[in-house]
């Protein structure tokens, strides 16, 4: 509160706010993590627009994945595709009830389970793969669509990675 010439007391003044839509205030736009869940937001409504409306990014993370390391246990698959071990569960799952993989119980212990895909998952996978570059290409794409944009797609991924792994050391303590 303040106290005004005349004796009266006022709130304290706040800018006016243009008529229309609001923006993203400055805070929120110099906060990490704002712009990390904005860029995911912006990007699951790419895929279900682009690449595919009933296969999640996590889904096509653990595709790739055993596409690139066929018959190793889903638990060691887990970290490199960013899901705590549940979650893993859960995704491989389902995977394995649309008939995407095939999870094998490990003849040395009963309590892992190998993951391999099936036709039909390697078929999905080399389908939704093409869409998921088209996709990539267009979101990180040169505007003039010259070759200089992979260089900065590129660099822009290692960047992320990177910060990424930061991220996860300060998650970790």
């Amino acid at each position: 509160m303040t106290g005004d010439d005349d004796g009266t007391t006022t709130a304290a003044t706040v800018p006016p706010h243009p008529p229309g839509r609001p923006t993203t205030p400055e805070t929120l736009r110099g906060s990490p993590g704002f712009l990390a869940r904005r860029l995911y937001q912006a990007y699951s409504a790419a895929w279900l627009r682009h690449v595919d409306t009933t296969l999640t990014g996590p889904q096509f993370a653990v595709l790739t994945a055993v596409r690139e390391y066929p018959e190793v246990d889903q638990g060691s698959l887990a970290a490199c595709v960013a899901l705590d071990r549940s979650t893993m569960a859960d995704v491989c799952r389902r995977l394995e009830d649309r008939s995407l993989i095939r999870r094998d119980t490990a003849p040395s212990d009963g309590r892992r389970k190998l993951l391999t895909l099936t036709d039909q998952g390697v078929t999905l996978f080399d389908d939704v793969t093409a869409k998921v570059s088209r996709l990539h290409a267009e979101l990180m794409g040169a505007p003039d669509g010259s070759p200089d944009g992979e260089g900065e797609f590129a660099a822009l991924l290692g960047d992320l990675d990177r910060l990424a792994e930061r991220w996860e050391k300060v998650a970790e303590g």
